[in-house]
């Protein structure tokens, strides 16, 4: 009988994907309003896209095809953390919050980086 493939909602690296796409909206909270349109918006959209695509890459048929979708989760996660420095240095955030939110983004690199394995492994 084949293993039944598990929900991406039941999945750890998408679990903490979410949870930091949170931490992203309640820290972008304390962002000047100015900011609305130019940094809030960029790094919500960052945060938001790591959790989708890593769904909508276990939504593919092949997993060559999720790869793909979980590589541009990767480099969104790279693009935000570029974005977590950049408050700090305009001092929208303190020195706590970002060092809380640089360490999400290595718990999720992590997770993602072995997920990424996994699926390579599967692809062989």
């Amino acid at each position: 009988m084949e293993k039944e493939k598990k929900a991406y909602t039941d999945l750890d690296v998408w679990k903490e994907a979410r949870v930091f796409a949170n931490e992203v909206y309640n820290a972008t909270k304390l962002f000047p309003k100015e900011e609305m349109f130019g940094l809030i918006s960029q790094m919500r959209r960052c945060a938001v896209s790591i959790a989708s695509n890593i769904a909508e890459g276990c939504g593919r048929n092949h997993s060559k095809d999720s790869i793909q979708f979980f590589f541009v989760s990767r480099g969104s996660l790279y693009e935000l953390e570029t974005q977590i420095y950049i408050p700090s240095d305009q001092n929208y955030i303190n020195e706590t919050l970002g060092k809380a939110l640089l360490s999400k983004v290595e718990i999720t690199r992590k997770l993602l980086s072995g997920f990424i394995k996994y699926y390579q492994n599967l692809a062989k």
